[in-house]
């Protein structure tokens, strides 16, 4: 399957106040080659294991393959992964069509708050909330197995 996102930074925090949803999240890389990562994931009561490749030329797109596997699996999965592990809390907003999913990072990652819109193609108009700062949509350095290996608070703009 092909993802396709946009990815922005903030510029203030209103929009929790239009969040219809939220909910913890730790994860971690068994895999974090350029190339292709696998990520384990525990979100609440479900855990994933996400296999990811290269990203397009543009950032916008790259395969995704991801299956739902028993929580206590993926916490054994996680005593295998690289050093390092993102915990951030994630918001749902809907703005129009679009869902917005806002994570709040912590620990090594505090202060950076980035925002997703997953897209059906890469031409796809999406209307933006006023809360939405600068796009990195393609810069490596926001993407979660990048922030594993060189945290926020090392390089923060």
């Amino acid at each position: 399957m092909q993802e396709i996102e946009r990815k922005f930074l903030l510029k203030s925090n209103s929009f929790k106040d239009e969040a219809y949803a939220s909910y913890s999240i730790q994860q971690a890389y068994l895999n974090s080659h350029k190339e292709r990562t696998t990520r384990i994931r525990i979100t609440g009561e479900e855990a994933f294991i996400t296999v990811k490749g290269k990203s397009s030329k543009s950032g916008l797109s790259r395969f995704e393959w991801e299956k739902n596997i028993p929580v206590a699996e993926a916490e054994e999965l996680l005593q295998l992964c690289e050093p390092g592990k993102i915990e951030k809390t994630r918001y749902l907003i809907k703005v129009g069509k679009h869902t917005f999913e806002v994570d709040e990072f912590y620990k090594d990652n505090e202060g950076l708050t980035v925002a997703e819109v997953e897209l059906t193609s890469e031409t796809e108009q999406v209307k933006l909330p006023d809360w939405l700062g600068k796009e990195v949509t393609g810069d490596k350095r926001y993407y979660n197995s990048y922030l594993v290996q060189n945290p926020y608070k090392n390089w923060k703009e």
